[in-house]
């Protein structure tokens, strides 16, 4: 959930700033990381105990623990006793601290480091964090147990489609144009490592630190469009 806003961050700055001096680009993508890794740092150190960055967590056993509202007692079936409580703090409240301190970040930073670069696109940016922050929030909040339960087959499927997505605007769907772009292109580059590491991140969190030879499979995805890209151009099958 923290590593959402990040992705989200550099994708609006790359789409809405791609006109912009690259100096620029690469302020602006340093500056949401800053912004983001400040906000976490923020919501660490005011959440007990206060000062620290150690957290005292609660350990959730069941999905139930995430939802305490849809499991109020109700003593000899009489009254239902509404004494609702956050069973897995700071959890819950964590992610959502974070997003307002890394919004007050970016509504704070940003704006300098535009008018230092004497840029107006990258104000866009600005304003898709104001839309999807809420979206977030919303997400959060409604299933944030499912998202704990199930984030790291999530994280890989993503990771996977949006490598595929990647790879799918390419004009040329030949595997020598394909590698090539991503080995000589440095945001092409740039973008196929992030995969590689939310890739690598989802495998960590499925399988801990005890099945390392797992991370082997990071590049197998990007592998295997590029190898089999050539097969399923629509074009081919047109023509054919």
């Amino acid at each position: 959930m923290v590593l959402l806003p990040l992705v989200l961050h550099w994708f609006f700055i790359d789409m809405v700033a791609s006109s912009d001096r690259k100096s620029s680009m690469a302020a602006q993508h340093i500056c949401a990381f800053i912004e983001i890794l400040s906000g976490t740092l923020a919501a660490l150190l005011v959440l007990p105990p206060t000062g620290s960055i150690i957290l005292h967590v609660c350990t959730p056993k069941a999905l139930s623990d995430w939802y305490t509202l849809l499991h109020n007692p109700q003593p000899d079936y009489k009254e239902t006793l509404h004494c609702t409580q956050e069973a897995v703090y700071p959890l819950y409240t964590l992610v959502l601290l974070i997003y307002a301190f890394s919004l007050l970040m970016t509504v704070t930073i940003r704006p300098f480091l535009l008018a230092w670069h004497n840029t107006n696109s990258g104000k866009k940016a600005i304003y898709c964090a104001l839309y999807f922050y809420p979206i977030l929030v919303l997400i959060h909040t409604v299933a944030a147990g499912l998202i704990y339960c199930a984030f790291p087959y999530i994280v890989i499927i993503i990771s996977m489609i949006t490598s595929a997505s990647h790879f799918s605007i390419k004009f040329d769907q030949s595997a020598p144009a394909l590698l090539m772009s991503s080995v000589t292109n440095v945001r092409n580059l740039i973008i196929l490592l992030g995969h590689w590491l939310i890739h690598a991140y989802g495998i960590i969190s499925l399988t801990g630190f005890k099945e390392l030879w797992y991370l082997t499979l990071v590049p197998t995805p990007a592998l295997f469009y590029i190898l089999t890209a050539q097969f399923t151009d629509p074009m081919k099958i047109h023509n054919d």
